[in-house]
Formats: C-alpha cells, structure tokens, sequence
C-alpha cells in the first residue's frame, strides 16, 4: 500500500511548520503566512541543507594529510580587486559584495568575469535584470561574453541542476535578496531565504573547486541588509563605496585569506571602472603659490600603498550651546580627541568652536599616521597661520601630546618625495629613514614649532 503524504503548513516568511493551520506564525509572529504543502517522510529538513541523510559513521581528516593546493588563488583580471582579495580569488572561497544602487556592483563582477584569465565558465545569476540588460550593459563596456553564462532566476531548484551541467570556476549571484526556494517559503528577501539559499551555494562552490560573489543590498546605514549571519557565513565581505566624484573605493570588512587594511580604487567611466594608476595625485589639490589657513598634507598608509591626502579643517563660533564635530571622511572621536589634546598641550582656545573636518577626494581615512596631520590643520584653522607648502606629516598623537612612530616611514618619505614635496615632518624611529629628513618631532610643541616657525600664538577672534 502506498504511504500517504503529510500535510503541514508551513509559513511562507520564516519557514516555520505546524501540523495544522494557524492564523499566526508562532516563529516569526506574522499573520496568515501558514500554506498547505506536502512533506515526504523520507525527504530531507532545511537544516541538512537539503541532502539525503548518510547511515556512515563520520570519520575525521588529519590536518597534515591536507594539500595546500586544495586552496590556490586564480586572478581575477583586476589587479585592483586582487590587491583587495589578498593577491586573487581563492578557489572554494565565498565573497560578499555591498554598496549603494548604482554604485558598479554588477559592472564590478561583470568585468570581472569577462576578464578573468582562467579557460573555465563563468555562471551569472541574475534576479534583478533581464539576458537582454545585461547583454547591453556588456557591449557598451566592450567585453568578450564568449565564456559567460547568463540565468535570469532566483528559484534555487532551477539554479542547482545547473551547476551540476555547467560545473563554473566562478558563480555570480546578483543579488542575494532575490534567491528563494520553496523549502524556506515562496516569498524571496527573507531571513530564512537568503540563509537557506547561501549555505546551498556556498557548500556547492566548496565541493567543485569553485568561486562564489554574491551582491548584496545595503540599508539606509550603508550596513549589509539582512542577516548577520550572512556575513559570518562567507569568507570575505568587500563593501563598494563612492566619493563625491566619480571615484569608487573597495574596502575589505572581513577576509579569511588576506588583510582587511587594502584599498581597491577605481573611476567610473564610460568604459566602466578604470584603475586609478597613481591614487595620490587623486587625493592631491594642486595649487600656486601659499596654502590657505586649515589645509594640511597628511602620508598616510592604506594597506601596503601610501597616500598623500590633503585634510581641510574650518572652526567656526558654535551655533549652539555646545561645540560639535562635523567630520565624515574621518572619525569623529578621532578629530574631537586631537582637538583636545591640543587645548591641553597648547592651550589652543577650542571651546565653543564647530569643527568641520573633510578629506579631498572624499577618501574615508582611518589610518592612525594622520592624527598628527590633523592637528596641525585644526591649529592652522584656529589660529589663520597657514602650513607652509610642499610639506607632508605623518605620526601617531598619543593623549600626553607625544609623536609615536608609525609604520613604513621610509616609504611614506619616499613617496612625499617623488610627488615634489620638500619638508617631511614625523616622528623617528627608523634610523634609515630619519637620514631622508631630518626633521624628527617628539611631540605636539615640537612639531608645531617646527611647522610654523614660530611659537603658539593666540587665535586670532
């Protein structure tokens, strides 16, 4: 005699089940969600990801008895995104992508795909564009499709026989919000879609010696939307960012084969994104003659690059009962400590000052070399004294107003010389580098003596 099929009722938002119908889902607390369907006896739970239960006992791997090969890097075509990656797209790796609408995502990895140099196929899936969309974008950027694959759906029973017929080195997935499939719901975007579909396919890429991007939208916060557990579930999360030109900045959040200290920039073009070659002369205002009061050259390091950015400060009478901070390139509690250290060390009047704060470019700088930078801008804006020119300032400010060392001095020196800067002030502690410029602080006085010429000056009211 046949079996006869169990009915339950699961909810199409969370996944939950219950043997009969309810007008509320216990689990996620919505209403009328719970749908009829069928669940065989011997089929598979979500949390198995799907697959048919094994009776072998389990068995371990010695860890010496692994080759090393199982997890090579292949480049990506981009040198830009391999510096990013930590030298290339690692085989069996999975990389989560976010950033504002129209940021270049997709012309990102569709770039990407089309001049990766490995011979095997590339699988893009869409759920946001049509073939015919993307073929368009693919021909005003001028790329070669020969070798992509184009699947314009999120059911993830359609994309897994797929896989298996194509059997792609790399697997796009655009976005990740638009992924579903009946096991989690019917409705795709939530919590339990987009967990369900990304362990599918993230386990998917781990058995075939594949590469996983999955794009993912962003909240109003510039935070990846949906769940957290995304982000631990992949090895790297990259976010897309973009200044008030037409640059566009890749930061690692998280990676699991390389640093999270590199910068990937690029320039949004007609062709697409451009690297840019020499990223200093990006964030460099060149000007003739004096700088004005506030304007501050600061070498800073952005993984193993220097850059010399220029920092911009303005202090104005507070609008209100209390002196803010207005700085969005750089951290807020950054410039508000040097500001007070700077009242401490020097008696610099900033009370009952607003301080705006900006980065040329529209670079975010987090690095610590640039705190010493800062506080000579603030100073030059206080006070109307302008820095002089072609002079670069690097160094880390403690609380006690004492210049710490920094990392790679010499090659932050090197680079403010081969960009025609003259004066170098920082702090030592590399005895090669101090013989490049001898202009060695050791505090906050120091360098302030050393930059103006002159002793603290009351500000100008």
């Amino acid at each position: 005699m046949k079996n006869k099929k169990k009915i339950v009722f699961r909810c199409s938002a969370c996944g939950h089940t219950e043997p009969k119908w309810l007008g509320r889902c216990p689990d996620c607390g919505e209403w009328n969600t719970l749908l009829e369907t069928t669940a065989s006896a011997d089929s598979a739970s979500p949390a198995m990801g799907g697959r048919i239960a094994r009776h072998e006992p389990p068995a371990s791997l010695p860890l010496s008895s692994v080759e090393a090969s199982e997890g090579t890097r292949f480049s990506s075509g981009i040198a830009e995104l391999d510096r990013v990656l930590g030298g290339g797209i690692m085989r069996r790796s999975s990389v989560l992508i976010g950033g504002e609408p129209g940021i270049g995502k997709s012309t990102l990895l569709l770039q990407t795909a089309a001049w990766m140099p490995s011979n095997g196929r590339v699988l893009y899936i869409s759920g946001e564009e049509s073939a015919g969309q993307i073929k368009l974008r693919a021909d005003r950027l001028e790329l070669c499709c020969r070798r992509i694959e184009i699947f314009c759906s999120g059911n993830l029973e359609e994309i897994t026989p797929l896989l298996e017929s194509l059997k792609p080195v790399m697997v796009i997935v655009d976005s990740v919000q638009t992924l579903w499939t009946q096991e989690a719901g019917i409705i795709p975007g939530t919590i339990n879609q987009m967990k369900y579909c990304s362990f599918e396919l993230i386990s998917w890429v781990k058995e075939h010696d594949a590469a996983l991007f999955l794009v993912a939208h962003v909240t109003k916060d510039g935070v990846i939307a949906g769940p957290k557990t995304l982000e631990h579930m992949v090895d790297t999360v990259l976010y897309f960012e973009q200044s008030d030109t037409d640059s566009r900045f890749l930061r690692a959040a998280k990676n699991r084969f390389g640093s999270v200290d590199e910068i990937g920039i690029w320039t949004m073009g007609e062709k697409g994104l451009s690297a840019v070659e020499d990223p200093s002369l990006l964030f460099l205002v060149r000007r003739e003659g004096s700088l004005p009061a506030g304007v501050a050259t600061a070498a800073v390091l952005e993984g193993t690059r220097t850059l010399l950015v220029e920092l911009q400060a303005l202090t104005v009478p507070a609008k209100g009962a209390y002196s803010r901070v207005y700085s969005d390139r750089i951290d807020g509690a950054r410039v508000a400590r040097v500001a007070a250290t700077l009242e401490k060390a020097l008696g610099l009047e900033l009370y009952g000052q607003d301080i705006y704060i900006n980065v040329a470019g529209g670079l975010r700088v987090s690095e610590v070399g640039v705190e010493l930078a800062l506080a000579a801008c603030i100073y030059s804006a206080r006070t109307g004294i302008p820095l002089p020119l072609r002079t670069a300032i690097t160094g880390e400010l403690t609380l006690a107003a004492e210049v710490m060392p920094v990392r790679r001095l010499g090659q932050r020196i090197k680079t403010a010389k081969n960009l025609g800067f003259e004066r170098f002030v920082g702090p030592g502690g590399d005895a090669e580098a101090e013989k490049e410029h001898p202009i060695v602080i050791k505090n906050l006085k120091e360098a302030i003596a050393s930059l103006f010429s002159t002793a603290y000056q009351k500000p100008k009211n």
